[in-house]
């Protein structure tokens, strides 16, 4: 089977909805200007936390050069609900702006949602674990499955001759950049980390930094996402990490053969010979262990 050549990323949505979809990221003429009061954040949006640094930032150079790029929008009732660019209108509230330039387009809510997603998987300070649910659910919408089965359809999909799923999903991972083959067998394995681990990334840890914390056992992952939150480079955590590895690795023995002389059963086992060799070891044992088990 020929490998598909790695999809340039694509910052626009033309490659999933079409050549008169709007593109979200490069300057567009707007089709008016709307009060900002006359918007609102509907259920379409997936992001919830601002950065407020970010938005400082975003907020001084509106008041010097205005909103560069107006932001999407659909109309719902008498209102405007935000699909692409919430952070541009928060923003140019900070900035005390009355109005903002908008584009209008017609759209229901699965529509608006897509375009949603797509913008917020644009974002550079985007988590991985953020990203996977975004691809996961546009999975779910253009294959039309509930969300719950998009990631076990995606396995099998693996597996399967290609079909106009497949097709379905190229175009849809074309547009991202990405190829969604990749993204099944690599991406998806975070949603098989611990609940901790998931929880720093989710709050910036970053994904290499957890991918090397994820090989450890579960319970040195706190201090070694303390570690990296820290600043700890990759190399101190791989070193950590093969540290902590030895550590285990050095009690297991210990920890069998404590097991094993606390067994009466195991000791009824052994052979005249075998008592004799084992009374034999422990008459060596170091008088510092021996008062330990008096």
């Amino acid at each position: 089977m020929t490998r598909r050549p790695r999809p340039e990323r694509r910052r626009d949505l033309a490659g999933l909805l079409g050549p008169d979809a709007p593109d979200l990221t490069q300057p567009s003429a707007p089709d008016r200007l709307l009060p900002l009061d006359r918007l609102i954040v509907g259920s379409v949006q997936p992001r919830r936390e601002f950065d407020q640094r970010s938005l400082d930032s975003l907020a001084q150079s509106i008041r010097t050069h205005g909103v560069l790029q107006p932001i999407l929008v659909r109309p719902v009732g008498d209102r405007y609900e935000i699909v692409a660019g919430e952070r541009r209108w928060r923003a140019a509230q900070q900035a005390e702006l009355t109005e903002i330039p908008v584009v209008v387009r017609e759209m229901d809510e699965p529509e608006a949602r897509r375009l949603a997603l797509i913008e917020n998987l644009q974002r550079d300070d985007l988590n991985t674990l953020d990203e996977v649910d975004a691809k996961l659910e546009l999975v779910s919408q253009v294959l039309k499955i509930p969300l719950t089965e998009a990631r076990a359809r995606l396995m099998r999909m693996l597996r399967e001759p290609a079909g106009p799923d497949h097709a379905a999903l190229d175009t849809l991972f074309d547009s991202l950049g990405e190829q969604w083959t990749s993204f099944a067998r690599n991406k998806l394995k975070i949603l098989n980390w611990p609940p901790a681990l998931l929880d720093a990334v989710r709050s910036g840890l970053a994904y290499t930094a957890a991918q090397q914390i994820a090989q450890a056992p579960e319970a040195h992952h706190a201090a070694l996402i303390t570690l990296a939150q820290g600043g700890a480079t990759r190399a101190q955590l791989r070193e950590k990490i093969r540290s902590l590895q030895n550590q285990t690795s050095g009690a297991a023995p210990t920890r069998q053969v404590a097991r094993l002389l606390g067994s009466s059963r195991w000791l009824k086992t052994l052979t005249a010979a075998e008592q004799k060799d084992l009374d034999s070891w422990l008459s060596k044992m170091p008088a510092s262990l021996r008062k330990k088990l008096e």
